[in-house]
């Protein structure tokens, strides 16, 4: 799907393209995916930034309650403050992970003892 501004023709993979720069700024390095009229751009382990052309979103936390992630958004024409968004979301993840956990997949899934 592809939005018409009036000038040009936006795809989502040209939003995700313009976040991944605005991170580039932050020093945080993505990846860009395209398809099924999305794109992805994979920040860190659990951020995810998805793209429609019309908006950004992503994950920020979990409700209890309801038993659901909870998620934000930012209006795609504004790439800039939402990757400063993001790279907040981004330092309060790496702050509370460990690497050496995230590296070793067998210490992610556990090892099953209780």
């Amino acid at each position: 799907m592809a939005i018409n501004s009036g000038c040009a023709s936006v795809t989502p993979l040209d939003v995700a393209g313009e976040l991944r720069t605005e991170l580039e700024r932050h020093g945080i390095t993505a990846d860009v995916h395209d398809g099924y009229g999305l794109a992805l751009v994979s920040v860190w382990v659990g951020l995810v930034v998805w793209c429609d052309g019309e908006r950004y979103w992503w994950r920020t936390g979990w409700d209890d309650r309801r038993q659901r992630f909870t998620y934000a958004w930012h209006p795609a024409v504004d790439p800039v403050r939402a990757a400063r968004r993001i790279a907040f979301r981004y330092a309060a993840l790496r702050a509370g992970s460990s690497r050496s956990v995230l590296a070793d997949p067998v210490a992610a899934a556990g090892d099953g003892a209780h």
